[in-house]
């Protein structure tokens, strides 16, 4: 030991508790963010339903070990399965992820705050139905959405500052932070496990972004955050089990994660945890047309606006500048080679090709099917990416918080259309008005994917009622949604 290392174990990170006190003695009474979190239940369930008709995505679906199944154990929406809590939130948090659908939060540091849902809906269900048989009170759904709201208010506030993929290091870290803090209190524990729980959650080596990028870009990236939340589970079990935790494990020096893994720059904030409440809820960006990335979301409807304008002329088009923000270059700016779905669904220039020729982008449009039109490589390699510094400036602006691209074609003739510009993506909470008649469309869409007309009714006569949701025990709520 270093004559100047202490092994005097300190207090906990400051930041440890503040999250943790946040878990706990927050009380949520934003009637607004419970609204949003109910939308973000239905939608993300409704992406795992879509989910389970790729047979990639379904054949990661079920029990580790086939066959396997644990009695009062939780169910899995759209399937049989009743599985362990662990192995269930990995089930329902990888069906949520897998088509890139489901909502997202963008600042310093990207990702999709219902990916926690895979732990939250787990662990209550799994809780509510050994509850039952005891002769004990389930949770309700409201609990649920209260769970959801803290841990999306836990994962956007730390992204809003901290930019974990620019060390290399993928979003899911802050799934896993956020799900392990929710996860350990619905289970039961106390402030202190909570503390001890999310010391394990940065202790461990965290994901590499390179599945998400080439020359790797793979089907992991649809997987990831299932991996994450489930994880967050384990932890959260064995911590109630009594292991101990790492008070000092961000700060520690030499062997702490700012040290390690965070070029030794402490996290920043753009409010203290003491005055998180439902922020993240409350402004969180829905997918409601596009199955792209988010960054790309207003490019696809450009694309679908000069689609009348260049369906008859794709031949003829010489180039096409795509005015962007510093965050969309950085993740999909992509050329060469696609190889497969992943690839195809993080590359700005497919993104846009697409809807440019056929006027639509859809799930099925990343398949081998559609990539291989000639067409589409061919607009790509006329494609450049260019960034606005305004449009980046507005990006990170917390009073505008824009994902704003705009689309320019030229012709061979030396003509060109005028520029379209989309500041907002229908997602966006400054266009809600327009956004929620959709987001209800495209959940009856997913769910007449998998139910009968009968059972559709009923699951929509349920989460469309905000108030019978929430009173609704979470055992018969996931019960409506099996097959």
């Amino acid at each position: 030991m270093s004559p100047d290392t202490s092994n005097i174990r300190s207090q906990p990170d400051q930041i440890l508790v503040d999250i943790a006190d946040y878990v706990v003695d927050r009380e949520i009474q934003s009637a607004l963010a419970y609204d949003t979190a109910r939308y973000c239940l239905l939608d993300s369930l409704g992406c795992a339903m879509q989910a389970l008709t790729y047979q990639a995505c379904a054949r990661l679906v079920g029990p580790i070990v086939p066959g396997a199944t644990v009695q009062c154990g939780a169910r899995i929406p759209g399937t049989g399965f009743q599985l362990d809590p662990v192995q269930a939130a990995f089930n329902i948090g990888t069906m949520i992820r897998w088509l890139d659908f489901n909502d997202t939060w963008l600042a310093a540091e990207w990702g999709h705050p219902s990916d926690n849902l895979g732990g939250i809906l787990a662990v209550a269900d799994w809780c509510s139905r050994n509850a039952v048989t005891e002769g004990k009170n389930p949770f309700l759904v409201r609990d649920v959405l209260t769970a959801m709201i803290k841990a999306y208010e836990i994962q956007g506030c730390l992204a809003l500052e901290n930019s974990f993929n620019k060390v290399g290091l993928d979003h899911v870290v802050l799934v896993k932070v956020a799900s392990v803090a929710v996860v350990t209190h619905l289970l039961g524990g106390s402030r202190d496990q909570v503390i001890d729980a999310l010391s394990q959650a940065w202790a461990d080596g965290q994901a590499l972004r390179t599945y998400r990028h080439a020359p790797n870009t793979g089907s992991r990236k649809s997987w990831a955050a299932g991996d994450a939340t489930s994880r967050a589970v384990w932890l959260a079990l064995i911590t109630l089990r009594g292991e101990m935790g790492y008070p000092t494990v961000l700060t520690a020096k030499t062997w702490g994660f700012y040290d390690v893994l965070f070029k030794g720059k402490p996290f920043g904030f753009q409010r203290p945890v003491r005055e998180w409440g439902s922020y993240v809820m409350e402004n969180v960006l829905f997918k409601i047309s596009f199955p792209a990335e988010f960054h790309s979301q207003t490019a696809v409807e450009c694309a679908m606006k000069l689609h009348p304008c260049v369906r008859e002329r794709i031949g003829d088009i010489s180039k096409i500048t795509i005015r962007t923000h510093e965050a969309a270059i950085r993740i999909i700016d992509k050329k060469g080679p696609l190889t497969n779905y992943a690839d195809r669904d993080h590359c700005i220039q497919y993104i846009i090709a697409v809807p440019l020729i056929y006027g639509r982008l859809t799930a099925e449009d990343y398949e081998d099917a559609i990539a291989t039109d000639p067409r589409i490589d061919e607009l790509r390699d006329k494609m450049t990416c260019v960034e606005d510094p305004e449009f980046t400036r507005d990006y990170y602006n917390p009073q505008k918080r824009a994902i704003t691209n705009g689309l320019e074609v030229e012709f061979k003739d030396g003509s060109r259309l005028n520029e379209i510009v989309v500041e907002y993506p229908i997602g966006h909470r400054l266009r809600r008005n327009e956004g929620i008649p959709l987001l209800e469309k495209k959940f009856r869409i997913n769910l007449a994917r998998r139910f009968p007309a009968r059972q559709q009714r009923s699951i929509l006569g349920l989460c469309l009622d905000q108030k019978k949701l929430e009173t609704t025990p979470v055992n018969e709520f996931v019960d409506m949604f099996l097959v």
